[in-house]
Order: structure tokens, then sequence, then C-alpha cells
């Protein structure tokens, strides 16, 4: 819970590295995960059927065939 955060709760952070800026860009991050998580479940949404299955089997999702992330990540392997 954020009200009952301490000091001690970064030191895991800390000993990776982690400098104040990289501190509170993970806080940023976590806010920003549970402010969409709060949002999407305020309106309902559902997770489609694909990232429903991948979330019960640990098999992690592929982009898709047309999806620009997909192509750039397929262009890196053929590069490599």
């Amino acid at each position: 819970m954020p009200t009952r955060m301490v000091e001690d709760d970064w030191r895991p952070l800390r000993e990776m590295g982690f400098d104040d800026k990289a501190c509170l860009e993970v806080g940023h991050i976590v806010g920003l995960f549970n402010y969409l998580t709060r949002l999407a479940d305020g309106f309902g949404l559902m997770l489609d059927a694909g990232t429903q299955e991948a979330s019960q089997s640990g098999v992690a999702l592929q982009p898709a065939e047309d999806a620009a992330i997909g192509r750039e990540l397929r262009e890196r392997k053929e590069v490599s």
C-alpha cells in the first residue's frame, strides 16, 4: 500500500544501482499501471481471448503478423 511505504522499501532497487531518478521512474510506471487498471475495471473492460489464454498458460503473446512491432522484431531476427 503506497501510504505505508518507507525508505527501506526502496532498498532492493537501490542495491541494483537505482538512483533517485530511476526510483521516481519506477513510481511513475507503477502509478500509471494502477491508474489504467482501475480505469479498465471501472469501464468493465475484459481481456480478449488470446490475452486471457496467455495469462492462464504462461505462454507469452506473440506480435501479430501485421503489427508494426511484429515486423520490427522479425526484421531484427533476420539481421542477427
